[in-house]
């Protein structure tokens, strides 16, 4: 059976692991955003950036990519992604049903937020997160890298994301 990964920021552009196909896909009652506090790769306990976290939301729904691992990668490429994603054990680790646009359904590792863990912040004002994401710089580099080049690749896949778009050029025009 093939394992599935449902990515929905970094991963789209930056999966880390052996990707055998990839599909838009639809994970229904979730939805993206900077609610992540980041004290590793996009910022520091000092100055702490922000990443994305997929927020449980009723009615809500987030489209990205359900990447599926090459067959035979699957042990590694947990391991590799429980390293990556878990590091401060914000995120949750599920197995969620995806919706994929070419009408199948797949069971998917997902990682969510923990919304009672510290570093959740979830509902913070968008001029906020820009100001947030303009200045923080982590062990995987600024903030900015981060939030600019999921934009593109969601523009790339042709995923509309109104308050990404709008942070995108808000942190652009905060750091000239």
């Amino acid at each position: 059976m093939t394992m599935w990964v449902f990515g929905y920021g970094s991963l789209l552009w930056n999966p880390g692991f052996e990707v055998a196909d990839s599909v838009l896909a639809r994970l229904p009652d979730y939805h993206r955003s900077f609610c992540m506090r980041s004290i590793h790769h996009r910022g520091t306990v000092e100055v702490p950036g922000l990443v994305l976290a997929l927020d449980e939301w009723p009615g809500a729904s987030c489209l990205g990519l359900a990447l599926a691992v090459r067959k035979g990668h699957e042990e590694a490429t947990l391991a590799y992604l429980r390293e990556r994603e878990l590091v401060s054990s914000a995120y949750l680790e599920k197995t969620l049903k995806l919706e994929l646009t070419d009408g199948r359904s797949v069971q998917a590792v997902t990682y969510v937020i923990d919304p009672v863990h510290d570093q959740y912040c979830g509902g913070m004002p968008l001029e906020e997160q820009a100001g947030i994401i303009a200045r923080a710089v982590g062990g995987r580099g600024p903030n900015t890298e981060y939030l600019h080049n999921t934009v593109a690749h969601l523009r790339a896949l042709g995923i509309d994301d109104a308050d990404l778009e709008w942070l995108d050029e808000r942190v652009r025009a905060i750091c000239g």
